[in-house]
């Protein structure tokens, strides 16, 4: 079957920033989290209410480790949505932080093979969506490339360089449900992506702008 190839240039998610209402508090939420140097911050009074569309995923080593993030970010003023358990794809938990962004820590692990430890594999933004091929298309013709595909259900798109954050799509109410949370939601994502390229809007409404590399 012939395909035609995108003549969009190479593009690829260089930084992910929070718009918060408390900048500072943001920022001091998220150092004692332990995630400061992947996100950039900025303040905004944007209304938004209920499910913004998104999460943040942390992978991590084992269930100690999640146990470490996940209550620093208590200890620093998050919310909890699920706490740490194991499941049937490992042990996870689910945190809102004071700004109103959704982090899911997370481990394939069901057991601890060594000490609790500081470090994160990879952190993932996971948005959800109302069609997860026509979205995969629309980053594919923008010129984001795949790196793994579950069908409709789920796509992750190569990192633009290692220890980058990860983009990844799912159906919104199916990522909602994944959460805990309701999966209606108005107003702004309150969440700019950083595109290596030009900027532009996808089709749920998730704004990207000219990367700002991370301090």
């Amino acid at each position: 079957m012939a395909t035609t190839a995108s003549t969009a240039a190479h593009t690829s998610l260089g930084s992910v920033t929070l718009e918060v209402a408390d900048l500072e508090g943001a920022r001091r939420f998220y150092s004692a989290f332990g995630v400061d140097t992947y996100i950039h911050l900025r303040a905004s009074e944007t209304p938004s209410t209920g499910f913004r569309g998104f999460t943040l995923a942390l992978t991590v080593s084992g269930p100690a480790t999640v146990d470490g993030f996940f209550g620093a970010a208590v200890a620093a003023g998050a919310t909890v949505l699920k706490p740490a358990a194991k499941s049937l794809w490992g042990y996870s938990g689910v945190v809102q932080a004071p700004d109103g962004t959704i982090w899911k820590i997370a481990t394939s692990a069901k057991k601890n093979t060594g000490p609790a430890t500081h470090e994160i594999d990879d952190i993932v933004l996971l948005i959800g969506v109302e069609a997860v091929k026509a979205t995969k298309q629309f980053y594919l013709d923008q010129g984001l490339s795949v790196a793994k595909s579950v069908g409709s259900k789920y796509v992750e798109f190569t990192p633009g360089q290692p220890g980058a954050v990860k983009l990844a799509l799912y159906k919104r109410r199916a990522l909602a449900k994944d959460l805990g949370v309701p999966a209606e939601g108005t107003g702004s994502h309150r969440i700019a992506l950083g595109s290596t390229t030009d900027a532009f809007t996808d089709l749920d409404g998730f704004a990207w702008e000219t990367a700002a590399p991370l301090a």
